[in-house]
């Protein structure tokens, strides 16, 4: 400040304040605290004009600098502010249809440098034929984990082969569901893919293809030590019921592919793509935005999970019926599972939590489900919160029925416009739920929200004895972390097919006000602001990546 001052005096103002220190040097405390009266007699008055320019000066020099330094404490306070809240430290209130820290985040699954080329046909280690396993979405799965073993073991993939037998009881066909000339050229990279091994290969063959099953979650190492040898041994060999056979931590480049087969690779045919458009328009149409559920509520569903839903003797005695089916099913406790968060949200109680979570009356539901246990009758406390929800039976009657003979086609459907919609909610933990907040993440971080069940079904038995205010503070308490934020996502955290921690980067943080300031500022431009993402190339040992 001292500075300041003197620089405000003038040259005069200086040589006179001089001379008169010079004449008293001897007291110098005196004269410095006398020198105004010789001050003043010597120099000529200063004008009030000359007075009120210094003065205007000064106060502008001061609150220019102080300007600047709020402009960037606020800088620095925000942009902090976001990373607390991004790391958890702060939480702040949620935007229910989106996050505000989306934008920061996107799907990255590039090949990395050191990436080998896939081997050719005719230098591979042999033909790999796969069995699938299950529903559309565990099979989906299976072929996503196939097209890795395949690169692991240098081996040609035979185009998998889908389940006919299991409960769906669906003859679709791959070529039905999936494009397959569109999977085997996204994939020509990373595994080489054919249709059907040769006939004139075939032919020459001494011995069928051998069949085996390895363990579920099995690690690299043993396809490496116990398929590869029976592979350069017979040429051919066929894995069946293959679905959650890989382990889930794998080799970094290993789990980017996992993505590239199951986001992009993994493309419907064009009549279900069409169709599955279709439906969202028409929702969109409708609404500005609109929720997907996910609603499984099936009869086998309910009686393999062992729970109970409050339907009295009647469903006590249908489900244990159906129950019986599964020989190996241990007596479960139904009031212990539920404790446990093992029992899937009912309807009522999935229209209760959006309720509870800020969504208005007037919001409009796509349900994706199968036949729902109970009826209309299970649906009509959902619908008496949410009045406007579609299925795709209603918004695509005509145009659907080519479809209802096939359980996975349909469900295709159902996966389309789930993906489409702003917000993903799901009543259960299952293939489909999992599948889909995966690909919601890579795609950045769109809205899915799946239900805290074990927390929620103490909040749901005892809403009675509260106020709906206590209620709806509880309810979104104990989703926190269940809304489909970016820092939910953890690298290690749950199934990769759900977290796909190794697919997912982050952006440098721009602020849009702070783009306005850079271009009125150019000082600020100078600021750089990095990110680092989740993920690094390595190498698996015999493997290749």
């Amino acid at each position: 400040m001292g500075v300041e001052k003197l620089s405000l005096l003038s040259t005069t103002n200086l040589a006179v304040l001089a001379q008169a220190n010079n004449k008293c040097s001897s007291r110098k405390h005196v004269c410095w605290r006398s020198s105004t009266t010789p001050f003043h007699l010597q120099r000529k008055p200063i004008s009030w004009s000359v007075l009120c320019g210094f003065m205007l000066f000064g106060l502008g020099l001061i609150s220019l600098l102080t300007g600047h330094m709020a402009s960037d404490l606020e800088w620095y306070s925000h942009r902090r502010s976001l990373y607390s809240t991004m790391d958890g430290s702060y939480r702040a209130p949620i935007d229910v249809w989106k996050s505000q820290y989306s934008k920061y985040y996107y799907g990255c699954s590039v090949r990395g440098r050191a990436y080998a080329p896939a081997v050719p046909e005719w230098m591979s280690n042999g033909y790999l034929l796969i069995g699938t396993s299950g529903g559309l979405n565990q099979q989906r799965t299976g072929i996503t984990d196939a097209v890795v073993v395949a690169r692991i073991l240098n081996a040609t993939l035979v185009v998998p082969e889908l389940d006919h037998h299991s409960y769906w009881k669906d003859d679709s066909d791959f070529i039905h569901i999936f494009d397959v000339d569109w999977f085997i050229s996204y994939l020509a990279k990373d595994v080489t893919i054919v249709k059907r091994v040769p006939d004139k290969f075939m032919r020459s063959m001494e011995k069928p293809p051998y069949t085996m099953r390895v363990p579920r979650k099995s690690e690299p190492d043993y396809y490496l030590d116990q398929v590869l040898p029976i592979l350069l041994r017979r040429q051919v060999v066929q894995l069946t019921k293959f679905d959650y056979r890989l382990a889930n931590n794998l080799d970094n480049e290993l789990q980017k592919l996992r993505c590239r087969v199951n986001f992009h690779a993994l493309r419907f045919t064009k009549p279900i793509q069409e169709l599955g458009q279709i439906i969202v328009m028409r929702m969109q149409k409708m609404a500005r935005r609109f929720i997907a559920v996910h609603l499984r509520f099936e009869p086998d569903m309910l009686a393999f999970s062992g729970c109970y839903f409050g339907g009295g003797e009647k469903e006590r005695r249908e489900l244990g019926e159906i129950r019986k089916r599964w020989t190996t099913l241990p007596d479960l406790s139904p009031d212990g599972e539920r404790k446990r968060g093992k029992c899937p949200l009912t309807p009522h109680e999935v229209g209760l939590m959006l309720q509870a979570l800020g969504f208005s009356k007037d919001t409009y539901l796509y349900v994706a489900s199968g036949e729902v246990y109970g009826g209309e009758e299970t649906m009509q406390p959902l619908r008496d919160l949410f009045p406007n929800i579609y299925t795709k039976e209603m918004l695509a009657e005509e145009e659907l029925k080519p479809f209802l003979p096939f359980s996975s086609r349909l469900a295709a459907i159902d996966y389309i416009v789930c993906d489409e919609s702003d917000v993903f909610v799901t009543n259960n933990n299952g293939n489909m739920a999992k599948i889909l907040a995966g690909r919601r993440r890579y795609m950045g971080h769109k809205r899915t929200i799946r239900p805290n069940a074990k927390k929620l079904s103490t909040i749901l038995a005892g809403r009675h004895q509260m106020d709906w205010d206590t209620f709806a503070k509880k309810v979104k308490s104990c989703q926190r972390g269940f809304m489909g934020e970016p820092d939910e996502m953890r690298p290690g955290r749950g199934e990769f097919h759900e977290f796909p921690s190794s697919c997912v980067c982050k952006r440098p943080y721009v602020d849009e006000e702070l783009s306005k300031e850079v271009y009125r500022s150019p000082k600020l431009v100078a600021i750089n602001l990095t990110a680092k993402a989740y993920s690094s190339s390595n190498g698996i040992r015999r493997g290749r990546t």
